[in-house]
């Protein structure tokens, strides 16, 4: 368990008044850091995978402005089929293009 130690008096400058500061025991200290690293790839991995939806999505809405710009024909039907093949790579990302377009 984590225990309370009384600090030197050049701790105490360095560290604030508080007198007292927290120790952990190696299993503790290694048990915590597990856990925050655990929660930091977590954060990573979502932050990545939101980065890479929101490209997709720019890209999509290139590729339609593109579409848009053509008079119809097969250049703008392969453009659209295109936009659309970009958001639909991920199912569950769609349902989120689907849902922050509205």
């Amino acid at each position: 368990m984590s225990e309370k130690k009384e600090l030197s008096q050049l701790a105490r400058q360095i560290l604030g008044n508080s007198g007292t500061v927290q120790f952990f025991t190696q299993q503790e200290f290694d048990a915590a850091l597990t856990a925050a690293r655990a929660e930091i790839m977590t954060v990573a991995i979502e932050t990545t995978k939101q980065a890479v939806f929101i490209e997709r999505l720019a890209c999509s809405e290139f590729v339609q402005a593109l579409a848009d710009e053509e008079d119809e024909g097969e250049v703008a039907t392969a453009l659209k089929n295109a936009a659309d093949g970009l958001l639909g790579r991920i199912p569950t990302q769609r349902e989120a293009v689907c849902s922050m377009k509205k």
